[in-house]
């Protein structure tokens, strides 16, 4: 793994880009604030904010990488023998994040019905952390906003609950709508699907599950409050074992930054278990304001 989350903290702290849509617009490598979002992300982890050259970019890119996603499968990347990130942009400091047909994950999973084929043999994988990266860009006089305000990351396994609690509501919605008398229903990936709806028997309703989940910066504010008023925010939170998974020089680095770098911090703080928030845990929230 030549990339981890530790260096791309580092990346944004010594190179902080709010104008995210205006930057990757003037290289020609996004055209929407979402893309320009998705490709800084990429820039932080591979290093290549910086990076003038298209082709040398995209080979840096390559090499860090092993998957790089759509927008209706997660994930949006993986790290090359790292972990799973998804990216999403939000227009406002109380949005929710809508995921749509898939549920929050706590990990990500090879034999996932949710991942493409390529993701699941991009490398020999079983299971990979996945971080949320979350943007908020704010409209702008009712157009798509330019300016990241906020960026948050945090782990599944900090913020979302265990697959089977997602489950198991599904399946209880499932088994519930498929016992609906004199209706012809037909096996699916969704909630259901019911066939020959009208007499001619051509028409067919899918029904889906529509997932959503709180934003990190309204599930973690216990921690700390949100600063509405600066340039730019940014708070990571890993729980302590993920943290000092991490090579001890990345730690270093970063613990170094903190203390040289003005509103810049690394603090010991604990946070509640996705599954039972009665139990905590150590983790580390990670903080720089501008």
């Amino acid at each position: 793994m030549e990339t981890n989350i530790l260096k791309a903290i580092r990346n944004i702290v010594e190179n902080p880009i709010t104008e995210l849509k205006a930057y990757y617009e003037t290289r020609n490598r996004a055209n929407s604030m979402g893309g320009a979002l998705e490709e800084y992300v990429k820039d932080i982890f591979a290093g290549t904010i910086n990076q003038k050259d298209e082709q040398e970019r995209l080979r840096i890119i390559e090499r860090m990488f092993s998957y790089s996603g759509n927008q209706n499968n997660p994930p949006d990347s993986i790290i090359r023998n790292g972990d799973a990130i998804e990216v999403k942009k939000i227009e406002s400091y109380n949005s929710a994040l809508a995921l749509n047909s898939s549920y929050p994950k706590a990990k990500l999973y090879a034999d996932s019905p949710m991942i493409t084929t390529k993701c699941r043999q991009c490398e020999e994988w079983i299971e990979k952390d996945i971080l949320y990266v979350v943007g908020v860009v704010p409209k702008e006089n009712d157009k798509e906003g330019k300016h990241l305000k906020h960026l948050s990351m945090v782990f599944g396994v900090d913020y979302a609950a265990s697959a089977e609690i997602y489950e198991r509501v599904k399946e209880v919605i499932s088994n519930g709508v498929n016992t609906i008398p004199n209706v012809e229903f037909s096996p699916s990936k969704e909630l259901g699907r019911v066939n020959r709806v009208d007499p001619l028997g051509i028409t067919y309703l899918r029904i889906r599950g529509m997932w959503g989940i709180e934003n990190p910066l309204n599930t973690f504010k216990y921690l700390c409050e949100k600063n509405t008023s600066c340039d730019f925010e940014f708070i990571a939170i890993i729980n302590e074992e993920k943290y000092l998974s991490f090579p001890k020089e990345d730690i270093e680095i970063l613990e170094k930054l903190a203390k040289n770098v003005n509103a810049f911090e690394i603090l010991d703080v604990v946070i509640k278990v996705p599954d039972n928030p009665s139990a905590l845990k150590n983790a580390k929230l990670i903080r720089l304001i501008r």
